[in-house]
């Protein structure tokens, strides 16, 4: 194996997606990029002893952040339930009896007063989420006016709408967006095990619109959902191939909600997660690297050790879409504790 699998030159990454099996496609020349790691590559970085992981995790963070800085975002669901997809991890699906109500939009004067809230509490990121496939272009206008109101508290803005298309994108754009996050979730092998509603290549192509407007890439993935190190190793590979890479990587670890296809299904190893946050900050050294959904079920401990891996940013609130998160007064005792501080 080579000693620096980041250096290796590998053919570009475009994959289509039906049911279970993926089929490579043809880049078209504007969009073709040079692949930095291969699957293997990244399997190894897993496969490293738990110590040296952590020592070169180390070394990459604090070469490009304060390693004892964390990003706060806050995620509102402004629109819950009814969603049409068939995620096998969420409790806002349609297809899944979890007793989460379908809800309209919030109202904007709502919306703000979260945003407002959540800036009190330390956050700078404001996030905000709707369970759709994708948003009509009157849903657009109502968000574009939100993110118009968060820009002016000086917050920074991000969205997650489900699939975009191009001019839905520049709307978003020019009402000050920062940031637009659409998860891959998995790795293509393993992406129609969790959903058959919509194809990889889709998450693909929104994400390549949202790139084409300016907008900066928030994509991450779930990680505990029945897969394996391989797969979890292709997760980051593709998402370490994107050109570029996403500025900001929420990494989570399932939630499991009865009533979804997944429950039930065998937790992951806490050092694996570790592992996994490790391996994303090595191949996407400058991104910032999110300990996203399963906080709640996270001891202290193995969120330290996250942070120790490079982790650098936080959900911080009670709640994330419809599932718990720490209370902002745990997560400050816990960031006391530790000496870190909050990133302005």
């Amino acid at each position: 194996m080579n000693a620096n699998p980041q250096h290796q030159a590998l053919q570009p990454i475009q994959l289509h997606l039906g049911k279970s099996v993926a089929k490579p496609l043809t880049p078209s020349p504007e969009r073709a990029a040079t692949q930095r790691w291969s699957v293997d590559a990244v399997e190894a970085l897993f496969n490293l002893p738990f110590n040296d992981l952590m020592y070169r995790a180390q070394q990459v963070h604090r070469e490009h952040f304060n390693a004892n800085e964390v990003q706060l975002s806050t995620l509102l669901s402004i629109k819950t339930g009814g969603c049409p997809e068939d995620c096998g991890y969420c409790p806002q699906s349609v297809h899944h009896e979890t007793g989460v109500e379908a809800s309209k939009m919030m109202e904007r004067d709502a919306v703000m007063d979260a945003a407002r809230s959540a800036q009190a509490l330390g956050a700078t990121r404001f996030c905000m989420g709707a369970a759709w496939r994708a948003p009509k272009d009157r849903d657009i206008e109502k968000v574009a006016d939100m993110v118009r109101g968060i820009k002016s508290l000086g917050m920074e803005a991000c969205c997650t709408l489900g699939m975009l298309n191009g001019e839905q994108a520049r709307s978003l754009k020019e009402a000050g967006l920062d940031y637009y996050n659409h998860n891959l979730d998995t790795a293509p092998e393993t992406y129609g095990n969790i959903i058959t509603t919509r194809d990889y290549q889709d998450r693909l192509d929104t994400l390549a619109h949202v790139r084409d407007v300016g907008l900066s890439v928030c994509s991450g993935g779930i990680v505990g959902m029945g897969e394996n190190r391989r797969d979890r190793a292709g997760l980051v590979a593709q998402l370490a191939n994107l050109e570029p890479y996403p500025e900001s990587v929420p990494i989570n670890e399932l939630v499991q909600v009865e009533g979804t296809p997944l429950h039930g299904t065998e937790a992951l190893d806490p050092f694996e997660f570790v592992r996994t946050i490790a391996v994303a900050r090595i191949t996407m050294p400058t991104a910032r690297v999110r300990l996203s959904a399963g906080r709640q079920q996270m001891s202290e401990a193995v969120q330290a050790l996250c942070f120790l891996a490079g982790a650098n940013s936080i959900f911080y609130g009670e709640k994330l879409l419809v599932t718990g998160n720490p209370d902002a007064d745990r997560d400050r005792a816990l960031l006391d504790k530790l000496g870190m501080t909050a990133a302005l």
